[in-house]
């Protein structure tokens, strides 16, 4: 148990049933009443944003979120193929558990699996990925406008903004947080 005293950023509590994450607390002291703590919490299975305000004695469970290593072996249609890599034992999960997480992700790569009482909730993958850009428009030459960016498809499929410079087969650098162009490889 963790009172709201002791909230902290990134801290899982269950709640309400649910479980989430605190994404941000204040310690509020008006000049006249009782001081409490107003929180912002993530639902970290639906991914919704709700504000709460707790009372300082207040006690919560904090949840254990278990995070293992696997890798993403295979997609078949709308099951996804992970296998732990200690004992080689291989887990199938729906696109609803994985939601968009894997569109930077090729197959046998190394991802987090995040789970609550052994019921898998979501994946995380790596933080930044190398991908080859299968598509994208020719850069014009002279078309240096500052920023300028141009839609490109990668390996797995995904699109990213690039800058006009970078051509096809390039392998670049991606931020999988934000699915943003960070550098040519």
């Amino acid at each position: 148990m963790i009172s709201a005293g002791d909230f902290r950023n990134g801290i899982t509590i269950e709640y309400d049933g649910n479980i989430f994450q605190i994404i941000e607390f204040q310690h509020v002291k008006p000049g006249k009443g009782a001081a409490f703590v107003r929180t912002k919490l993530k639902n970290i299975k639906s991914g919704g944003v709700v504000e709460k305000t707790f009372r300082p004695t207040e006690k919560c469970p904090q949840a254990r979120i278990d995070r293992k290593e696997m890798q993403y072996l295979y997609s078949d249609g709308e099951l996804f193929n992970f296998m732990d890599t200690e004992n080689f034992e291989q887990i199938a999960l729906n696109k609803d558990a994985i939601g968009d997480a894997l569109k930077f992700v090729k197959e046998n790569e190394m991802v987090k699996v995040c789970s609550h009482n052994g019921n898998v909730f979501a994946i995380e993958p790596p933080l930044f990925v190398e991908l080859e850009i299968t598509e994208t428009e020719p850069g014009f030459k002279g078309d240096t406008a500052t920023g300028a960016t141009k839609p490109a498809v990668v390996e797995t499929g995904a699109t990213v903004y690039v800058p006009l410079f970078v051509e096809q087969n390039d392998v670049i650098k991606i931020d999988t947080r934000t699915g943003e162009y960070l550098s040519r490889v």
